[in-house]
């Protein structure tokens, strides 16, 4: 029984290659359909489901060795074989710097091209959330799904207090301390944006804000970013969230999926 199914979107235009997303359910592979979206580009999802372990099946090892989403497949006209990049940072590096150079700030300060410390505060910060959506934030948010996955397992009533404490421990000692951190860090970076803009780096949306858009929704969701405290934070994730290019995404993934599922970080 085969595990995947293929939604195609508009026919590509002559001049862009054929794209393929091969997108597992209730993952993190949904932000670049937001990407993609955003550049309007036309693309065909291959949507994999999970097993009864959660995990994802092994059809997916048969586009890239480590089965994992989300990756994306693209094939030029001149070449045999597509090419296949995997992990979110390098494609979504890949897709900006080939379809949508408007998507990154301008690197230099005028008459500094090339000099160290030349650089925007707008492109310093682009570089910077590129890696840390998936290298710092996401990592205490999977350590919190596993946390309740401890808290949530079936086990006999007997080991219900043990599991509870362990789930507890996890949480009130390292996750929560860590995500507050965090988060109190992405607050004052929103109150400090360059030009006074609305995004983390500056006052249009980069493929930074993308990224960075799964685990700050996911965290939201889960009402881990209460408004009162992080009034900035619940703000821009609305203002992710009512991009038309946001909305596409939701409805591609809604026609595919059946629902838009941002709390399962995996």
């Amino acid at each position: 029984m085969t595990t995947a199914t293929s939604t195609p979107g508009p026919s590509p235009s002559n001049d862009q290659p054929k794209i393929i997303v091969h997108w597992l359910e209730a993952s993190r592979g949904t932000r670049l359909l937001f990407l993609l979206e955003e550049l309007k580009l036309q693309y065909e999802v291959k949507a994999y489901k999970r097993g009864a372990d959660k995990l994802a099946p092994e059809e997916l090892k048969k586009i890239h060795p480590l089965g994992k989403s989300p990756a994306i497949s693209i094939s030029a006209g001149n070449e045999a074989k597509p090419l296949v990049l995997a992990e979110s940072g390098a494609v979504f590096e890949y897709c900006t710097k080939h379809f949508g150079p408007q998507l990154i700030p301008q690197e230099w300060t005028a008459g500094k091209e090339g000099v160290v410390g030349g650089e925007t505060e707008e492109w310093l910060r682009y570089r910077y959330y590129m890696h840390y959506a998936e290298g710092s934030l996401m990592p205490y948010l999977i350590v919190m799904l596993v946390a309740d996955g401890i808290k949530n397992a079936k086990v006999p009533f007997f080991i219900k207090p043990i599991t509870n404490s362990i789930s507890g421990n996890i949480k009130s000692s390292f996750v929560s301390p860590q995500l507050t951190n965090n988060f109190d860090f992405l607050e004052s970076q929103l109150a400090s944006s360059p030009g006074g803009g609305e995004y983390l780096c500056g006052k249009n949306v980069t493929a930074a804000d993308i990224l960075m858009s799964f685990p700050v929704g996911a965290a939201k969701q889960a009402s881990l970013i209460p408004k009162e405290k992080y009034p900035k934070i619940c703000a821009y994730v609305e203002k992710l969230e009512s991009l038309e290019s946001f909305k596409r995404a939701q409805k591609r993934i809604n026609d595919t999926e059946g629902t838009f599922n941002k709390t399962a970080y995996v």
